[in-house]
């Protein structure tokens, strides 16, 4: 007899299950947590140690868990005794989606450094801030990335280590070569890390311009691979385990850059941490991913709307065997109904997925999975789940009853402390235990939790978070710009796309191709509006004086 959601959960974290779960205070705050979970990350990573079997496949490359660890100590001991890096000192890591990258991650987390990501598609002037302002002491990047980032490293004294540099010549100074520092063979350095230690600093775009490094300690990532993977056993117990597994090893494909907390956390480290196989794209092409999946027999593809939309209108999708896949889907923005029936129809096994996540929880949140998913495809899953708390509160804070619609607040153990060097921030976001996640909904009668609006001024396109404040910002620089206002456009493959209105000041003119090449130095090309209408009249506001960016989409693109 299948097992209803609450009774699922309720097997799963019951008392001498791996996924047991107790209820714990720390630093004064009551949550449920994973007690069989590892106090720090280290203690996942050595969990690695000689297994051969093949962890990451890139390209042409095949790296085992052996190789990958081997490689780690010799990373770890280079950053002790080359970088003289110790605990609490900050390390970036910039480039794309690498095998160095993840190695990077593991040796510098296994020596109590904190580990910094940096979008790869940053201009010089967004990874000089972040540079700067975590305090960074190494920074670790491809050859595009060094050579973006050797200016801001070089005015703010941190070192540059180099990973396939390819024809990059001559270096520029302080940047030295991984084949050159990294000696396989060396052992990893002897260091103890408190579980409420710093692990991570993920940034993440800020309404007042720049981004608020988010920080999460070794206990909130450990506790956030747990609960990633409580949610297979939670529906094992509901359905049985073939319909999820179908007989397959895991296999997941990285589709998502790894500085983004859903490439890092849900994808590559449950890969890490339960050693299923990897398949890394050097960069995202559909053709190419299904290619993948049929060679690999990959079993989860986990990103956003966008990519399952991409890889359903391939016009090769038929001619590969997609037969492997059990889940597809992922998180980062809404997924249209009509997606989630097409899916469910366009593959032998793979069913649709869904999570409500953010960098603030390590992605970790409400999952809609399958059947759930099919009846309910609005909804992102049910609440509370197996560690994380859900209320819906009205502006007075007061919690709401079902289908009552207010700001979505959110607690667990997977949480960050707060945001790096700003308390202010941190304390208008975490209350009392609580995030607030400025997204608006409400809960049904049955528990289902559905996103109505958020209440931050935000795009999402294609996973990437625009905050409209940011990309006003920059176009406010232009001398021939009066007003400007930045919201979203509904987009069928990318879910929104960046769209702006401009008033022009008197006497001056600019056109769609000038204002681009302003901002291409300034903003990465995500955030770069697509839709740009000119006016010589104010833009429409309200009493308060703000615009009204709900009306302005009919007005200016109708």
């Amino acid at each position: 007899m299948a097992l209803s959601y609450q009774e699922a959960v309720a097997l799963v974290s019951s008392a001498g299950q791996p996924f047991e779960v107790i209820e714990v205070e720390n630093q004064g705050i009551s949550n449920r947590v994973f007690k069989n979970a590892p106090a720090n990350l280290r203690q996942f990573f050595d969990m690695a140690r000689g297994v051969d079997a093949t962890f990451m496949v890139f390209e042409d490359e095949e790296w085992s868990f052996v190789e990958v660890m081997d490689e780690v100590d010799a990373l770890a001991s280079a950053l002790v005794d080359h970088y003289q890096v110790e605990p609490g000192d900050r390390v970036g890591i910039a480039m794309r989606n690498y095998p160095e990258w993840v190695i990077s991650f593991a040796a510098i987390l296994s020596i109590g450094a904190v580990s910094v990501s940096l979008n790869a598609w940053w201009t010089e002037e967004e990874l000089e801030y972040a540079i700067g302002d975590s305090g960074l002491k190494l920074l670790i990047g491809d050859s595009e990335r060094i050579a973006r980032s050797s200016g801001p490293c070089s005015r703010a004294g941190a070192a540059m280590l180099g990973v396939r540099l390819d024809e990059l010549e001559p270096l520029a100074p302080g940047v030295e070569r991984w084949n050159d520092v990294v000696q396989r063979g060396d052992r990893m350095p002897d260091v103890d890390i408190a579980p409420d230690a710093d692990a991570t600093i993920l940034y993440t775009s800020g309404t007042t311009g720049f981004p608020k490094g988010a920080v999460s300690t070794h206990r909130g990532v450990c506790q956030s691979i747990m609960a990633f993977s409580s949610g297979a056993s939670i529906q094992g117990a509901r359905r049985g385990a073939d319909e999820l597994g179908g007989g397959l090893a895991p296999c997941f494909i990285l589709i998502v850059p790894l500085f983004h907390v859903t490439g890092c956390i849900p994808v590559m480290m449950s890969c890490f941490a339960w050693h299923f196989k990897l398949v890394m794209m050097y960069r995202w092409e559909p053709e190419r991913a299904l290619q993948l999946i049929e060679r690999h027999q990959v079993t989860n593809f986990v990103g956003v709307p966008t990519q399952s939309w991409d890889l359903l209108e391939n016009p090769n999708f038929e001619k590969y065997n997609t037969s492997s896949l059990t889940a597809v889907g992922g998180g980062g923005a809404p997924a249209p109904p009509k997606l989630v029936a097409r899916v469910e129809g366009s593959f032998a096994k793979g069913r649709p997925s869904l999570g409500y996540g953010m960098t603030e929880t390590n992605a970790y949140g409400p999952g809609n999975y399958g059947d759930d998913y099919v009846s309910h495809p609005a909804s992102t899953g049910r609440v509370p789940t197996i560690v994380m708390d859900v209320e819906i509160r009205d502006e007075q804070l007061r919690t709401l009853g079902p289908q009552q619609s207010g700001e979505i607040w959110l607690k667990s153990p997977t949480m960050i402390r707060g945001y790096w060097n700003k308390p202010e921030a941190t304390a208008e976001a975490i209350v009392d235990g609580w995030l607030r996640t400025g997204d608006l909904g409400r809960i049904d009668e049955e528990g289902f939790l559905y996103i109505e609006d958020r209440a931050k001024d935000m795009i999402i396109r294609a996973g990437e978070n625009v905050y409209s404040a940011e990309v006003e910002a920059v176009i406010y620089e232009h001398p021939a710009v009066y007003e400007a206002a930045v919201f979203g456009l509904a987009h069928e493959r990318l879910g929104e796309e960046v769209a702006c209105v401009v008033m022009l000041r008197p006497d001056a003119d600019l056109d769609v191709e000038q204002l681009h090449s302003f901002l291409a130095p300034k903003l990465a090309s995500f955030m770069i509006p697509t839709k740009v209408a000119f006016t010589r009249e104010p833009l429409p506001r309200n009493a308060a004086g703000k615009f009204l960016k709900r009306e302005m989409p009919r007005t200016y693109f109708p």
